[in-house]
């Protein structure tokens, strides 16, 4: 099967949906239609037939967000302009797969997604870093893996735009 993700609809079902972090669960049964309808955040899923239901196996949010210069590491900070309070960068707020959609790379899958869409999205939408933040160790590995560093004074993590293109570029 090849992986591949689509916007979060209301047809695909999500009651069973099981990371391993009740607070992930949750907001995907409970709470991210409301941020969608809200333009918090939109939410892109993988998701298999199963008895005749589009089951979301795993899923990410994307959102335009801001951080404040002091927290970027101070040999990158010092390159920007002092007029810039607040930097433009683009939230991976959540990112989670199913306990039982193991062995499939899907959680790797869902964030190349993720960085590809940032990665178009910068080409329209200025964002000087993708930021995450990670709910345990495990997912701070996870990210680190991937060239995420630790912002300063913070568990928040970054990936700078510029790294993100260079991926992508043909």
């Amino acid at each position: 099967m090849e992986l591949q993700t689509e916007n979060l609809k209301s047809s695909h079902f999500r009651k069973d949906f099981n990371c391993g972090h009740e607070i992930l669960d949750n907001y995907l049964k409970k709470q991210v239609n409301q941020d969608i309808k809200k333009k918090l955040s939109v939410c892109f899923v993988i998701a298999e037939k199963e008895d005749e239901k589009n089951v979301v196996k795993g899923y990410y949010t994307l959102s335009n967000y801001g951080i404040p210069r002091e927290m970027i590491p101070p040999e990158i900070e010092k390159k920007f302009p002092r007029a810039y309070k607040t930097i433009p960068t683009t939230l991976l707020g959540r990112l989670a797969r199913d306990k039982d959609f193991n062995g499939k790379r899907a959680g790797e899958f869902l964030l190349l997604d993720a960085l590809h869409k940032c990665h178009e999205t910068s080409m329209q939408i200025a964002s000087f870093a993708i930021i995450v933040d990670p709910i345990d160790d495990s997912a701070k590995s996870f990210y680190e893996k991937y060239g995420f560093k630790t912002l300063p004074d913070s568990k928040k993590m970054f990936l700078p735009m510029h790294t993100v293109n260079q991926l992508f570029q043909n």
